[in-house]
């Protein structure tokens, strides 16, 4: 079954791009107003390509926000196993313009990459499933396992309305596993199964002092300057050696198992100091940066800012100072008990002079960990290793999707993320570009994927 449909992928290489490119041509902007008309235009094109291609149901569903495509294909019987296929068709803003080489939506290829705004993240990956559903219904006249998609125009956004639509429509949305491509591998060509992705959290401090800025000769020594009260308690947060200074932080944790320490030292190694100008990197006391980065809880202050800005000296004590503060979380821990813990350790050091207020983010998610050995996931990474020709490796890592951690929670369903970008991509930066190797094997991959899936 899968030789007629990679036959027609390859036969039909040039017209799929062509395609694609009037995808990416569609400026999907979902964070300005102004491109509302061309979300929808968006979502418009993948419910005409749904319906070519032969799905039973095609519904645009409308949202508070912008549009949400779902679709179902069961036409492989009632004793074949259903995926829930996750994607997002929205993109982010293109600024700063003048930086990039190209229009950002007129897709073109340069050094065997495809560049435009959303050909990684996530239109090419999505359109990637899309073109495979397409070969296996024009080759065999149906897929080898029942299809539901849900493709959204908000995960650029927080994915605004998605939580309340999958709890509302569960049973619309039920699958037995689900498959996201909205991520990449280690390095280009190599692939790589994401087996864990951390949770979010965050909270933004104001250290709050005299009711106006004050003349720093007349009232210093009298007055406790925000600044200074906010650098103390910034700095009471987190040690020398990377360990974080909140109490009750790490007690949820799930450690590190001796097999997950193996499969992160097999992973390619970033060099981190020529990737980020950084004279040597730093971890927590105990753990490499690898094993930091990929399953380790992490600090962060992300902006502080107070007082005059300007050119030259203002002799101020400013009235106020604000700092905003994210972690990202590994199993166990909970986001919102992660943030009352944050303001509690707040409160306690907080010194006296001044009042602080903490605010809490309301976008925050759970860890997610799917083990290594799932039979989905092997069977993932048998098909990778297949296309391209190498060895899957197994890596945890950094980043966040809350899509991941809800549709667990709602669903409770195995997630297997299949990702083909590449660590050059340039996602939401200028000069975004996806691998033609990714777009190929990439395809590939999911042809064995369905097939192994089936059988």
């Amino acid at each position: 079954m899968s030789e007629k449909a990679l036959h027609y992928l390859k036969e039909n290489r040039e017209r799929l791009l062509n395609k694609l490119s009037d995808f990416l041509a569609i400026p999907s902007v979902s964070t300005d107003s102004a491109y509302k008309g061309d979300v929808d235009q968006a979502a418009d094109f993948i419910v005409t390509y749904l319906k070519d291609i032969g799905f039973d149901e095609v519904e645009k569903q409308e949202t508070a926000g912008h549009p949400l495509v779902y679709a179902a294909y069961n036409g492989a019987g009632e004793d074949a196993p259903t995926v829930l296929f996750y994607g997002h068709y929205d993109v982010q803003p293109v600024d700063p313009i003048e930086q990039w080489k190209s229009d950002p939506f007129q897709a073109v290829v340069r050094d065997g990459r495809l560049y435009a705004r959303g050909s990684s993240d996530d239109k090419g990956q999505v359109f990637m499933h899309l073109a495979v559903f397409e070969a296996y219904m024009k080759t065999e006249g149906n897929l080898p396992l029942n299809v539901k998609v849900c493709i959204e125009g908000e995960e650029e956004i927080g994915s605004e309305n998605l939580y309340n639509i999958l709890q509302k429509k569960k049973e619309q949305f039920q699958a037995d596993f689900a498959v996201i491509s909205d991520s990449g591998m280690a390095a280009k060509n190599q692939p790589t199964i994401l087996y864990g992705l951390k949770g979010f959290t965050g909270i933004e401090i104001t250290v709050n002092g005299p009711d106006h800025d004050l003349h720093s000769g007349m009232y210093g020594g009298a007055v406790r300057n925000p600044i200074i009260a906010l650098s103390h308690i910034l700095a009471s947060m987190k040690d020398e050696n990377e360990v974080i200074t909140v109490d009750g932080f790490y007690d949820d944790v799930e450690p590190l198992s001796d097999a997950e320490r193996k499969l992160m030292e097999q992973a390619p190694s970033e060099d981190f100091v020529e990737a980020t100008g950084i004279p040597e990197t730093v971890s927590e006391k105990g753990f490499t940066a690898k094993e930091h980065t990929m399953g380790r809880p992490t600090f962060e202050i992300n902006g502080i800012y107070g007082g005059y800005q300007g050119e030259g000296t203002k002799t101020i004590i400013p009235s106020s100072a604000t700092a905003k503060i994210t972690c990202r979380l590994v199993p166990g821990q909970d986001p919102e008990k992660i943030q009352e813990l944050l303001e509690a350790h707040v409160n306690k050091v907080a010194p006296a002079g001044v009042t602080v207020e903490v605010k809490k983010e309301k976008l925050s998610s759970k860890a997610y960990k799917v083990e290594p050995n799932h039979p989905l996931i092997k069977k993932a990474a048998a098909s990778y290793t297949r296309a391209f020709g190498k060895e899957t490796i197994f890596i945890r890592m950094g980043g966040s999707i809350p899509v991941v951690e809800w549709i667990e929670e709602i669903y409770d369903m195995p997630i297997v993320l299949l990702g083909f970008g590449t660590p050059e991509d340039r996602l939401h930066s200028p000069n975004e570009s996806f691998p033609l190797d990714s777009f190929d094997k990439g395809m590939e991959t999911l042809v064995y994927y369905w097939n192994e899936i089936n059988k």
